[in-house]
């Protein structure tokens, strides 16, 4: 195996988080591993609702952060809560001085939505429904002015190399389907911000590659996964036969858009107070059991968008358009899709793994924000707060270093072999049995599909990945026997009594867990 030294820090990971800590450690040299052109393959340029921030005077960081604690359900870490909404503000203010256009009103304030589960409007914007690609357009220009920062394109992790439980660096392989030889770049710390797991469901709302693979790789290195069983389902993704399924953002219903079924019926009023605004496991949930039901769920936009809709909301009218829906006359169908991994590898206040040398920033991490139901867009706001908060700790933990060779990569040809059906069956599984309501019956066949799948194809390391993320996913669903948050188990329909608790996992225990789940199976 080729080996390169570099004096570079490595971020594996292109979206929000990876860039903001790269620019934040700037002029520290640093290496950006990702797959595809940058802003192109990251969940982050997909988000549509926008940054959550107290921003009105009426508001405060102590109601944002007092609302994060109760839709987390339970197991949100109140200090975490605090620090992440303390500091909001500083970020969208930053954010504007690095060039992000969000929209403002005439005397110059900025334009707040309200989202589900927010008792303010505090969700800033741009352009309606474009802030994920706004903002990620604004730092990537800033990205390519930075002479510290190497963006290696075409390039994806599929391994860190670890000794003496010390993280030295990461294994990468060509991005193309074509694949290559892995070379391992050594280097003295690791940053991970690779996205979260949506792709590992059959219908979802993230980029093709967001697929469990950087959780997969930390679990299989032996870092500590904390809350995997926490995948939050998007209530209102566009159920239109796309792969991945447009997103209908939470701001339609933030402006007056309602949920109805085939029959013209709303269902949401009876179902919470809040409605078409209550926190996302339980509209994801009522959705979901008019799917089940074959009363076919749309969001209705007419009476309270109209023609505005697209103005409003060009990227949801821009998905309308090529399914030949005209949202101002046509309510649109709307499926749950796996959108956001509440779980992931466990970190501190310091945004420190378990191995030494790991930082994870963003949806790969699990820091204890979101609980067991992410506040809607505290997603970005996490991967700000927390990608600076590791470009310090990488700063303050390495001898300063004023320049480096760039790094290059000659990829030795390698033949990947073709997983295309494997990971079809894996996806079918995650959303068939691990998906929105969840049982013991169905956790159990989806480990051994899983263990199946990975003894036929474990010769792949991205899909070993994946493999290991799904396990981890579907063992601590399994072993949660109670409903809390987005974990909803048919079986288990009560909330424990008392605090909830947070679920701590390594994939050994995870892989002793499937393996009594196989034995079941004989």
């Amino acid at each position: 195996m080729t080996e390169i030294t570099t004096d570079r820090v490595v971020i594996v990971g292109a979206g929000l988080g990876a860039l903001y800590a790269a620019l934040k450690l700037a002029p520290r040299p640093v290496a950006v591993i990702s797959p595809d052109p940058l802003g192109e393959g990251a969940s982050s340029a997909w988000a549509q609702g926008g940054v959550a921030a107290a921003m009105d005077r009426a508001d405060s960081p102590e109601s944002h952060a007092e609302d994060t604690v109760k839709a987390g359900a339970g197991t949100v870490v109140p200090d975490v809560a605090d620090l992440v909404t303390r500091e909001a503000r500083d970020y969208i203010l930053d954010l504007t001085t690095m060039g992000t256009p969000f929209d403002r009103s005439e005397d110059g304030g900025y334009v707040l939505s309200r989202e589900a589960a927010h008792s303010f409007a505090r969700v800033v914007r741009v352009k309606g429904d474009q802030a994920g690609s706004e903002i990620m357009a604004a730092l990537i220009d800033r990205v390519r002015e930075t002479p510290s920062i190497q963006v290696l394109e075409g390039t994806i992790a599929v391994g860190l190399a670890v000794s003496d439980g010390q993280v030295t660096g990461v294994a990468v392989q060509d991005a193309s389907e074509d694949g290559s030889q892995t070379v391992t770049l050594r280097a003295s710390a690791v940053l991970l911000a690779g996205g979260g797991s949506g792709g590992l469901y059959a219908l979802t709302t993230n980029p093709p590659r967001i697929r469990g693979q950087v959780i997969g790789m930390a679990a299989r290195a032996g870092a500590l996964i904390a809350d995997a069983e926490f995948v939050q389902f998007h209530p209102t993704a566009m159920d239109v036969g796309e792969d991945p399924a447009p997103l209908a953002t939470e701001a339609l219903r933030g402006e007056g858009a309602v949920l109805i079924n085939k029959h013209g019926a709303r269902f949401m009023q009876a179902m919470h107070p809040d409605a078409e605004l209550a926190p996302r496991d339980v509209v994801a949930r009522a959705i979901f059991a008019e799917v089940q039901a074959g009363n076919r769920p749309m969001l209705d936009t007419r009476t309270a968008l109209g023609e505005r809709v697209k103005d409003l909301f060009p990227s949801v009218a821009s998905y309308c358009a090529r399914n030949n829906i005209d949202p101002a006359r046509d309510p649109i169908p709307v499926a749950p899709a796996a959108h956001y991994h509440m779980g992931g590898i466990a970190t501190d206040t310091e945004g420190r793994a378990s191995l030494s040398g790991l930082w994870v920033c963003g949806e790969a991490s699990s820091t204890g924000l979101h609980g067991a139901n992410r506040l809607a867009s505290n997603g970005l706001l996490e991967a700000l707060v927390y990608a600076r908060i590791c470009a310090d700790g990488i700063a303050d933990t390495l001898p300063p270093v004023a320049d480096a060779d760039l790094i290059e990569i000659q990829f030795a040809d390698g033949k990947s072999p073709n997983k295309a059906k494997a990971v079809e069956d894996l996806r079918k599984t995650m959303t068939q049995n691990v998906g929105v309501v969840r049982d013991r019956a169905g956790l159990t066949r989806a480990l051994q599909v899983i263990e199946a799948l990975e003894a036929e194809h474990g010769d792949c390391q991205q899909f070993r990945n994946m493999c290991a993320t799904a396990t981890l996913i579907a063992a601590g669903a399994l072993v949660r026997e109670e409903s809390r948050g987005a974990h909803e188990r048919s079986d288990f329909p009560e909330t424990t009594e008392g605090p909830g608790k947070r679920s701590r996992m390594y994939l050994s225990d995870a892989l002793t867990i499937r393996a009594q789940a196989c034995k079941e199976l004989t």
